[in-house]
């Protein structure tokens, strides 16, 4: 107690003649006003829990579109499990391919759906620490032109962004300037807790699919799924062990062969072990999306990793990481045959 009288004595008398003060309060309020935020959460009940929303990015597929007859199986399968999740839409692939007009309405199938919300993924999928800022921007902007007309068509909101390869800058310049301009925009940068690297095992299975070496594709997939769930239980453990309770997570996914043949299997696992399945806006419900961002890089890492002020631990936790060095070397030894 002697120590704390000290400390807090040494606090008031720099205070005086600073700005400690004006910061103390500011950091008093907004630390009320997180537990504030908490306590509405565990009042709710949602707190004790197990949610998770799946996010999709990429959308639309058409290149996958075109080959399956114009039918998005992956769509079909969401619809059929009555799931809410949210896409993220880059509106270049629609000109990827010759029919411009069904791709359209393969973007409008998409937003159509009761069960989705609607995200900008930028038109053309730069990579923002590279391009900079007003390149980065126009993009931005140039990807939502179809898209939020059709939003107000179905009475829906376009206000989530996220970064393609959730490169969010390459220093904390780039960060604070996209920051306010996607306040500026009313623009809601949409975090993950979770993914699976799910386009390097779309690569590995779509590989063994072309080859006819459909047992290895099988292998794929499966493997895709237990490695999905280990990461599941990773982040469980880093949500618990570092705020003390389990939270609403965001899974990363994209729309891809793979996640059309076993993102259902992956929604079933999840539901075995407990979790519902909710919306984004839910999922952003839980306070802890609150917390601030201590990392200012351009690496596209989990948010659970970003709350962490300390690089030492957010190392640490990245190390016990299931190991995905198996599909990597595959990849890597694929995409040399590809060159």
């Amino acid at each position: 107690m002697g120590n704390e009288n000290i400390r807090s004595k040494l606090f008031f008398k720099r205070a005086i003649s600073g700005n400690l003060v004006v910061q103390g309060i500011r950091y008093a309020q907004d630390k009320f006003l997180l537990m504030l935020l908490m306590l509405c959460f565990f009042q709710n009940g949602r707190a004790q829990d197990k949610t998770i929303s799946i996010t999709i990015d990429d959308i639309p597929n058409t290149e996958m579109y075109e080959q399956n007859g114009f039918r998005s199986d992956l769509l079909l399968m969401l619809d059929a499990l009555d799931v809410p999740f949210t896409i993220f839409i880059n509106e270049d692939k629609i000109y990827k391919t010759r029919f411009r007009a069904k791709n359209e309405k393969l973007l409008e199938a998409w937003i159509a759906n009761a069960q989705s919300l609607i995200g900008n993924h930028s038109y053309s999928h730069p990579r923002y620490s590279e391009v900079g800022y007003e390149a980065f921007m126009a993009d931005v902007v140039k990807g939502e032109e179809l898209s939020r007309d059709l939003a107000i068509k179905y009475d829906k909101e376009l206000r989530y962004f996220r970064f393609p390869f959730n490169d969010m800058g390459k220093d904390s310049l780039q960060h604070h300037r996209m920051r306010d301009f996607m306040e500026s925009r009313n623009m809601v940068i949409t975090p993950f807790t979770i993914e699976s690297s799910d386009w390097m095992f779309d690569v590995v299975y779509r590989y063994y699919l072309e080859q006819g070496e459909l047992e290895k594709a099988k292998a794929i997939g499966e493997a895709y799924v237990q490695k999905t769930m280990a990461m599941v239980e990773h982040f469980e453990t880093v949500a618990q062990t570092e705020h003390g309770r389990p939270m609403s997570h965001i899974y990363l996914c994209h729309d891809n062969r793979l996640n059309t043949d076993y993102l259902e299997e992956i929604i079933i696992r999840l539901k075995q072990q407990g979790y519902d399945i909710v919306d984004l806006d839910q999922s952003l419900e839980d306070p802890l999306y609150q917390l601030p961002d201590h990392y200012y890089r351009k690496w596209g890492v989990s948010w659970l990793y970003r709350w962490m002020a300390s690089q030492k631990i957010r190392v640490s936790w990245m190390k016990q990481e299931p190991s995905l060095k198996d599909i990597e070397s595959t990849y890597h030894e694929i995409i040399k045959k590809r060159q």
